[in-house]
């Protein structure tokens, strides 16, 4: 199969709200025949009910699914996966974005299938996220572009090998929207603080960060370049910076999140 056009099996959706919702979404426009499609969601959106009309089957019995995306909460894991396995053949590719449910968890539940694990980001909502994808053994060359053309659908996608790595990315990637959400609260709360009006500090705190973002998506240069850029020998944002990468500035401060939220989430994989 060279692209989502060709795939001409059954894919079942197992849960579509906004994750699943909008990998359905990606797929659709990357040319994926809706009939191909199976959504299993017991409370369908009303933009997923209106895929209906397109030929996606909602909630339509399905058996051999030749992929078989799993999008549920995390907590639904336990009584909604093993339900799963009359739908899975022994050439079944099961993708799971289920943040914390491990291969282990998954090999158990559907044993004998071929799994791959992926921790995407709430930009893949626009198209723009980035997910960490892991094969299990069973995984054939075929499968992984397989899974690769599907959760590209939503953005970048980097591969590894080690499944203790996604602790790690779920940390950097998986929450770190939240990181970035939270640097321009911050950013506006401290322009309140030298004399701006809070609703003038919140639009340029918004509009810096996110077009911030753009530039560095669309730029060839690193961070640390761009940053160069902007910065003038005995400027203001030189100014600024002392004290953002001072020795107890913002790299340590980094760390520490980081590494408490790869720690939270080994704790919550078990």
């Amino acid at each position: 199969m060279s692209t989502l056009r060709d795939f001409s099996g059954t894919l079942v959706l197992v849960g579509a709200g906004k994750m699943g919702g909008a990998m359905l979404e990606g797929w659709l426009a990357l040319g994926l025949d809706p009939a191909t499609v199976v959504v299993r969601e017991p409370q369908p959106s009303a933009e997923i009910a209106a895929l209906a009309k397109r030929g996606v089957r909602i909630n339509e019995p399905a058996a051999n699914a030749s992929v078989l995306v799993i999008a549920i909460k995390p907590q639904e894991a336990a009584s909604v996966v093993p339900a799963l396995q009359p739908l899975a053949g022994e050439n079944t590719l099961v993708v799971s974005i289920m943040a914390g449910k491990t291969l282990g968890f998954l090999q158990s539940a559907l044993p004998g299938i071929a799994i791959v694990r992926a921790m995407p980001n709430t930009p893949a909502a626009i198209g723009r996220g980035i997910t960490v994808a892991v094969p299990n053994a069973r995984v054939s060359q075929d499968q992984r572009a397989l899974a690769g053309q599907l959760l590209g659908a939503v953005g970048a996608v980097e591969w590894v090998e080690d499944e203790g790595l996604l602790d790690a990315v779920t940390a950097v990637s998986g929450s770190g929207p939240a990181y970035v959400f939270l640097l321009a609260e911050s950013l506006a709360r401290a322009g309140t603080a030298a004399g701006l009006p809070a609703d003038l500090a919140a639009r340029l705190a918004r509009a810096t960060v996110s077009g911030s973002g753009e530039l560095l998506h669309r730029s060839p240069q690193e961070a640390a370049t761009l940053r160069a850029n902007v910065t003038s020998r005995g400027g203001t944002t030189a100014a600024a910076l002392s004290v953002l990468m001072a020795d107890d500035g913002l790299d340590p401060l980094m760390e520490k999140a980081i590494a408490a939220a790869t720690k939270r989430s080994k704790e919550l994989a078990g």
